[in-house]
Order: structure tokens, then C-alpha cells, then sequence
């Protein structure tokens, strides 16, 4: 009779973890790869259907981005830079959208010199002046392709108050189609899609813990967004369709998958911090995620009862600075920062009666605030199946790629 397997608890992940890195010394980044897959299946479920493209900030890691693009519901990569872009596209990964405006000349020099490649990467491009310095980088007649990007943010009380991330200028029908006209005269360049990213949304927890009121103006605001974005990009879509022959229609992130999924004028969904749930991203009423990206300090002092200090660990997520910024002790759990010193650039006192048990030596995982910005301090990370660890992949910083 077969064994029941053992319950998913933080005490029995932690001694997977330690298990399996014993033998090497911290600092470590892990993946828990049982969680890594059951947070794409999850995903998976919340799209209804429509393809997800991964976000590659959120995972800096060819051999996981890899991985994701190998499941059932995954299509396509969302970049962040021009220069990755390329690197990708030239390691064999396909449909490649590049989510923020470039000014690499030498990139777009690359770019318009190879028509095989400029047939994977799409860049989004919101002003004509963008327009203007490709041209002056061209050194080739491939066609450039573009997606426009929608500004997504609430206004209230008649614009005087905005909600949302401050990106492309582009925020009505006429402003998008006016735009996407300019494009089409353009030689050299074809509109294929539109991306509208509602980071007020898909970004923003609506279960803040202890704040009970903030929650639920959080909720209020949030689906007034929904309601109201909706409605617009519905418009947009129906605009642009007069201009051009949109392959493609973007919305959404991790937070905001099964609402933005199920609106008819989108085709697909973004979404890349759900696979290594960090920090960030716990406080959602809609999903449960496993936390998958890990990392461990060795405790290098014990100053005195309940404290320990640990190895480094100041690594803060970028953003709006304050507390929900850094990362947090995960386990052992019962384990909290000084406020006097918070996590520290080479050593980190973390406090509680939990310290008393751990010794010289020790590890402490740790979960970052924000997704693929830990990979950012890691040359690479071990993948961990039970409690071993099955292979160890170097992530962007390790095969020597720093784009921002």
C-alpha cells in the first residue's frame, strides 16, 4: 500500500530546503519546482482559456522561462528590454513583445538588419519621436513590428485624481487610432497589437492584512477600474481594427488573470510574478499561490537571546520605498528584522524567540518582495525536487546579461 505523500506545511518545506542544500554554502537562491508548476497550472486555470505571455522581468531565467513556455496555456514572451529582446530571440525563444519603449540605436540597427529576427520581436511604441529614432538607427529594410501601448489609468473627480501607472500618453479611441494611422503611413513599420497593462489591478493586493478599511476601498476602486477599462478598451479595439489587422490584444498581470481574461476584446493575458509568488503578492482575495523562489542567509552570529544575525539579505525590491519593499523571513518562521537596522547590505539581526534554535551555520530562507529582481543578486539557482536538488541554472546575471 502506497504511502500518503506528506503534507505541504513551512516546516516541512524548510527541511526539504535545508536537505537539499547542505552542501553548499549561503548565500543560496532555490526553486521549488513543485510550486513553480503548480503556480503556472494555476495560472493556467484563472486564463479560461487564453494564452498567457510570460513576463520575463518577473523571471530572469532562460531554463524557467523555458519551462513555462513548455506548459499547456503559456505563449509567447513579454521582455523588458530591447537588448534582451535580441538575446532571446537568438536563443531560440519565439514571439518575443517588447513591453517598454527602447532607445538602443545599435539595437534597432540589429533589428531592422535581420528580417528572421524582426519577424519575432514586437516593440511598443507610444510617440512619433520613437518612430523617428528608429529610423535614424536603421540599417536594414526589415519591418518593424508594433504594439501600441493604452494608458490604463482611473481618473475620478474629472481627471483630478489619477490611479494607475504613469506610461504610454495614449488613452482614448482617437488618440490610438490617430496614432496607429501615423504608423501604417510609416514605411517600415506595421501595427499588430495593443498592450494595456492595469497594474492598478493586477498589481495592487486587496487583502491588506490588519487594514481592513484600506481593503475594501482597494476593492472599490478596483472594480470601478475594471468596469471602466473594460469599456474603453473594448473601444480602442474596435478603433484600431479600422487601421490594422491586430494579431494580438494584451491586458492583465499575475493579480488581475481571470478578470482581464475574460473580457472578449482581449486575447491574451501577461503574467510572470505568479510562478515564483514573491512577497508582493499574498495579499489577493482571488488566488492562493505556493511561494517557489526562495533565498538563504547562513546565521554568522548569535549577539545574544533572541537574535541571530545573518548573512547580507538587503536586497529591496524597487518602487515607492517602505517596508513592504523588503524581503521577508519566511523560515523559520517566528523570525522579524530590528527596526533599527532592517535588513542590512552585509549582515541582517533578525529577531524572535525562533532565533534561540538556530546555530552558527544555520540557514534562513528568505522570499523577496518583488519576482525576478532576487535573480538580479543570484548567479544561479538550484532547482529543488523534494529534497534534492535535480539541476542549478544560471539566471540572466549569471551568463553575464545585466539590462537594467
Amino acid at each position: 500500500m502506497l504511502e500518503p505523500a506528506p503534507a505541504v506545511t513551512p516546516v516541512t518545506d524548510r527541511a526539504r530546503y535545508d536537505r537539499a542544500t547542505a552542501h553548499l554554502d549561503g548565500p543560496v537562491a532555490v526553486v521549488d519546482l513543485a510550486a513553480f508548476d503548480a503556480n503556472a497550472a494555476d495560472l493556467v486555470r484563472r486564463a479560461g482559456g487564453k494564452p498567457i505571455r510570460v513576463a520575463s522581468k518577473s523571471v530572469r531565467c532562460r531554463a524557467l522561462l523555458e519551462r513555462a513556455l513548455a506548459t499547456d496555456g503559456f505563449a509567447g514572451v513579454m521582455s523588458f528590454t530591447l537588448d534582451e529582446s535580441l538575446w532571446l530571440a537568438r536563443t531560440g525563444l519565439r514571439d518575443v513583445l517588447l513591453a517598454y519603449p527602447s532607445t538602443d540605436r545599435a539595437g534597432f540597427a540589429e533589428l531592422t538588419a535581420d528580417p528572421e529576427l524582426a519577424r519575432e520581436i514586437t516593440v511598443v511604441l507610444d510617440d512619433p519621436a520613437q518612430l523617428d529614432l528608429i529610423d535614424r538607427a536603421r540599417a536594414g529594410d526589415a519591418e518593424v513590428r508594433v504594439c501600441l501601448e493604452l494608458d490604463t489609468a482611473l481618473h475620478l473627480l474629472g481627471g483630478r485624481v489619477r490611479v494607475g501607472a504613469r506610461r504610454s500618453p495614449l488613452r482614448t479611441p482617437e488618440d490610438l487610432g490617430a496614432f496607429a494611422e501615423l504608423v501604417q503611413r510609416r514605411r517600415g513599420f506595421r501595427v499588430v497589437g495593443l498592450m494595456a497593462y492595469e497594474g492598478h489591478v493586477a498589481g495592487v493586493g486587496d487583502r491588506v492584512p490588519g487594514r481592513p478599511v484600506r481593503s475594501q476601498l482597494i476593492r472599490l476602486m478596483q472594480a470601478r477600474a475594471r468596469t471602466e477599462l473594460a469599456e474603453r478598451r473594448a473601444a480602442v479595439v474596435r478603433r484600431l481594427r479600422q487601421v490594422a489587422e491586430l494579431e494580438f490584444v494584451n491586458g492583465g498581470g499575475t493579480g488581475s488573470v481571470e478578470t482581464t481574461a475574460a473580457e472578449r476584446a482581449v486575447t491574451e493575458v501577461a503574467a510572470g510574478s505568479g510562478l515564483y509568488l514573491p512577497r508582493l503578492f499574498d495579499d489577493y482575495r482571488a488566488f492562493r499561490g505556493r511561494p517557489a523562489a526562495l533565498f538563504g542567509q547562513p546565521v554568522v552570529r548569535r549577539p545574544g537571546v533572541g537574535v541571530v544575525t545573518v548573512l547580507g539579505g538587503g536586497y529591496p525590491a524597487s518602487g515607492a520605498a517602505g517596508p513592504d519593499r523588503s524581503p521577508v523571513p519566511y523560515l523559520p518562521e517566528g523570525l522579524r528584522y530590528d527596526p533599527m537596522e532592517g535588513a542590512g547590505e552585509v549582515q541582517t539581526p533578525l529577531l524572535g524567540a525562533t532565533a534561540d534554535d538556530l546555530l552558527i551555520g544555520d540557514r534562513v530562507w528568505f522570499r523577496h518582495a518583488k519576482a525576478g529582481e532576487l535573480c538580479e543578486r543570484f548567479a544561479e539557482l538550484h532547482l529543488i525536487e523534494g529534497d534534492r536538488i535535480v539541476r542549478t541554472v544560471p539566471t540572466y546575471r549569471g551568463e553575464g546579461r545585466t539590462f537594467l
